[in-house]
């Protein structure tokens, strides 16, 4: 049996849609379903009921990076209690393996082109800290739980996701989200500009939802692995060459106006993938473009909907 936990969220209804299409049996629960993963009693007795074979870890407290800043305390602190609920849940059910996802913020914030090899060599940037520090937490918490108890875990980073179903809230949304919302608001609402927040310069590599859900369900078949594994596809675009693609493809004629008085977060986040192609054979296949493309429309059907 298949658990998926943060089962309503971003991550989480993609990884179910696949384990759909395989026809997998599975079991899905989130807070929103009732079970709170920051109280480990609760955490503990659901594993136990369930007793599941794979544990599929979805389940997080994140935001863009202006959230982070003005919510550093709750995102440590919730995303703490949920990774030590999973570890214990995990431990005292045997579950036979946890896949787990980690943002590529928790490499140190001088990097450049991220390798598993630099994952502890210096601090992180600080517009990430309290996210990117829970979750690289977490990367010891599975060594520990793997030398003391056996727990067998597997530590997947990912760039920040995209895609149908994101965060398209200018505060809990990561730079694509936003930005698609911006411009087919911009588009809808005949405005004249749109507010790019930053200089535009930070470059970022973006992991398309799928190719995400496809990596955690494809991390439960490959060889135990002690270390994280990268996964993503080596390539990186400035967040205003994003603007500029998404203002091409929402047909956006308008201004763009860089609003520098908003932080940028790190310089540069492009990871390496040389390992992830290695160990699973296979690397994310979604073109950025139609990623684009699907997102756009994804938002276009949320706003015609909420319209309704």
């Amino acid at each position: 049996m298949i658990l998926v936990i943060g089962a309503t969220g971003f991550l989480g209804k993609r990884v179910c849609r696949k384990l759909d299409d395989l026809r997998k049996d599975y079991v899905r629960t989130s807070l929103s379903l009732g079970v709170d993963l920051r109280d480990r009693d609760q955490a503990i007795r659901l594993f136990q009921k369930i007793k599941p074979e794979f544990v599929l870890n979805c389940a997080a407290f994140l935001g863009g990076v202006q959230f982070g800043y003005e919510h550093a305390a709750e995102m440590f602190k919730n995303n703490m209690e949920i990774e030590l609920s999973i570890l214990e849940a995990c431990k005292e059910a045997e579950v036979k393996r946890l896949v787990n996802p980690i943002g590529n913020c928790s490499y140190p914030g001088i990097a450049k082109v991220y390798k598993e090899k630099e994952f502890w060599d210096g601090p992180l940037h600080e517009s990430v800290l309290a996210y990117g520090f829970a979750k690289k937490a977490f990367c010891v918490g599975a060594w520990a739980y793997q030398r003391q108890y056996g727990t067998d875990i597997i530590n997947l980073v990912f760039p920040n996701m995209y895609g149908p179903g994101d965060h398209f809230d200018p505060m809990r949304s990561h730079a694509v989200g936003g930005l698609i919302r911006k411009f087919v608001d911009a588009m809808d609402e005949g405005e004249r500009s749109v507010v790019i927040w930053g200089t535009g310069r930070p470059v970022r590599e973006w992991l398309y939802v799928d190719d995400g859900a496809e990596a955690m369900v494809r991390a439960m078949e490959i060889p135990y692995y002690p270390d994280i594994i990268n996964i993503g596809m080596n390539k990186g675009y400035s967040i205003l060459e994003t603007a500029k693609i998404i203002q091409r493809l929402t047909g956006f004629n308008g201004e763009l106006i860089l609003d520098t008085s908003k932080i940028d977060g790190a310089p540069v986040k492009i990871m390496d993938v040389e390992l992830c192609e290695k160990i699973f054979g296979w690397l994310p296949g979604m073109e950025y473009e139609e990623g684009l493309k699907r997102s756009i429309e994804s938002y276009r059907e949320y706003k015609a909907g909420m319209a309704v």
